[in-house]
């Protein structure tokens, strides 16, 4: 699988467990830490928690493991590190507060699930 289908991968499974607000940020041409960033938001911490499971068990499940995971504690932001993609299920009101993708506007964006094309 490359980085760009397990980006959008982790977006399809985001919608499983009804997140919203999915953001792929291709960062390819920006940095060589990381290929995609995804950005999703739930509506509450049991969601922030549900989904991000729902991500690393399904794809554990497929061979694919998570290199690192943090912020399952705190359920207020989640990042799941594959490597070369980096996902982060956000709180809604902590989504805000950080605007990741503020702080990567210059990426290409494509949206996934509802209202989904391509931003730039």
């Amino acid at each position: 699988m490359t980085p760009q289908q397990l980006a959008e991968r982790t977006g399809a499974l985001a919608l499983d467990k009804k997140a919203h607000d999915i953001l792929l940020l291709d960062l390819r041409k920006l940095t060589t830490a990381v290929d995609w960033f995804v950005i999703l938001s739930a509506d509450s911490e049991p969601q922030v928690l549900a989904v991000a499971d729902h991500i690393v068990n399904t794809l554990s499940a497929e061979g694919l493991r998570a290199w690192h995971v943090e912020g399952q504690e705190s359920r207020k932001w989640v990042l799941i590190d594959y490597v070369d993609v980096v996902v982060h299920v956000f709180y809604s009101k902590t989504r805000e507060f950080y605007s990741l993708e503020t702080l990567w506007g210059d990426a290409p964006m494509m949206r996934i699930g509802e209202g989904a094309q391509k931003s730039r």
